[in-house]
């Protein structure tokens, strides 16, 4: 493993065409105003572990549990899919990268076979035009949240160093995009 003197909290991690020295950012989004309910920075490269720490920074942070979670592959995995189970929470997280919004084939009909996890539930789930239709919202509810702060804020890189400096950093960001989206509400 590299060892970066400058922020030794960071990680390489896997950036456009090809790697930098960065963070994971998490976010919740709320779908009505796309405002960020439960937020976070990880220092982890993939998401697998980040859905337990996610829900309960927007049990934390908003007060509230959310009814359903609409995620993408990144945090698909037989112990997530477990937590959101008991914890009732209606999950509709991908299971592979495929997009089930663009789906042609109609989901397979019948009862699931026997022994099938839950990830195998998860992915027949997916494939009706219900769990289709409400995992294709995710388009629409999370990724301009990350289009807007990029392109329109500019924001590209944190300015501060050590994990616990640019949790506070991104915690900023985040509340000006919910700033600016109420701003944006309450004077159209």
């Amino acid at each position: 493993m590299q060892y970066n003197f400058t922020d030794p909290d960071s990680r390489i991690m896997k950036a456009g065409d090809g790697f930098e020295q960065a963070y994971n950012v998490q976010v919740a989004v709320e779908a009505g105003y796309q405002l960020i309910v439960g937020q976070l920075v990880t220092p982890a490269v993939n998401d697998k572990q980040q859905l337990k720490p996610v829900l309960a920074a927007v049990r934390e942070q908003s007060g509230q549990k959310p009814a359903e979670v609409v995620s993408d592959s990144g945090y698909c995995s037989d112990a997530n899919l477990k937590h959101l189970d008991q914890k009732k929470i209606e999950g509709f997280v991908a299971t592979d990268r495929e997009s089930y919004r663009d789906r042609s084939q109609p989901g397979p009909r019948g009862p699931l076979p026997k022994g099938a996890t839950r990830v195998d539930r998860m992915r027949r789930k997916l494939q009706t035009k219900m769990g289709a239709a409400i995992y294709a919202t995710r388009k629409t509810v999370v990724e301009p949240v990350f289009g807007q702060i990029k392109q329109v804020r500019g924001f590209r890189q944190f300015l501060l160093r050590g994990l616990k400096k640019v949790q506070g950093e991104w915690a900023m960001i985040c509340l000006t995009h919910n700033i600016l989206k109420l701003y944006r509400i309450c004077y159209r």
